[in-house]
């Protein structure tokens, strides 16, 4: 049995996450079969590319229907968790709505380009996946789109504005950033998603 399974849907960066698995020892299973959602261990649910597209696999899948009813530990990233949002304004999509806060586009702001591109601090945790990360550490980020500052936000990153660097409610977890490029501290957040 795989560790950790991955949704399979119309989102790059799958590659990514497999590498950043294998280097913490961590066997994996890529899947759009509901079924074999519905059994697995632990799910991750990464993502780079346009949210309207990507629900719209999802969709077609059937995987909006079983998606936000998961019980076992979930972790989105990037647009992963952009998908788990109530709606996302890129595309004006209705998403899975696993948390109940909007997708919204930067603000258009002299001094800051979009997207943001780059490395950017984390600060005020709450969240037991930063457990051995010190305050502010820093992750990868690229993005035009941020879910603002909410009940569910574990994590603060700022550009332009203060906003959810990391949102958690119940079993899902969700990180703006590519955990999986984030070097140390996105390796220490994969071993402390496996030990959930």
């Amino acid at each position: 049995m795989a560790d950790v399974t991955i949704i399979k849907y119309n989102a790059g960066n799958v590659m990514s996450v497999m590498y950043a698995l294998e280097r913490i020892g961590v066997s994996y299973h890529l899947t759009d079969n509901p079924e074999e959602i519905l059994a697995a261990q632990k799910i991750i649910f990464p993502g780079v590319g346009e949210a309207s597209t990507a629900m719209k696999s999802l969709v077609d899948n059937g995987l909006d229907k079983i998606i936000p009813d998961l019980k076992q530990p979930f972790l989105g990233t990037c647009v992963g968790m952009q998908l788990l949002c109530k709606h996302s304004e890129e595309g004006d999509v209705e998403c899975l709505g696993v948390f109940d806060v909007p997708i919204i586009k930067f603000p258009k702001t002299e001094g800051f380009k979009i997207p943001q591109t780059g490395w950017n601090n984390l600060y005020n945790y709450n969240c037991e996946l930063l457990n051995g990360i010190k305050e502010n550490a820093y992750v990868y980020y690229n993005h035009s789109f941020y879910a603002p500052l909410c009940e569910n936000t574990v994590a603060t990153t700022d550009y332009i504005l203060p906003y959810s660097g990391m949102l958690q409610k119940d079993n899902f977890y969700a990180c703006q950033f590519h955990s999986e490029i984030s070097g140390d501290v996105g390796e220490q957040i994969f071993k402390n998603f496996m030990n959930l």
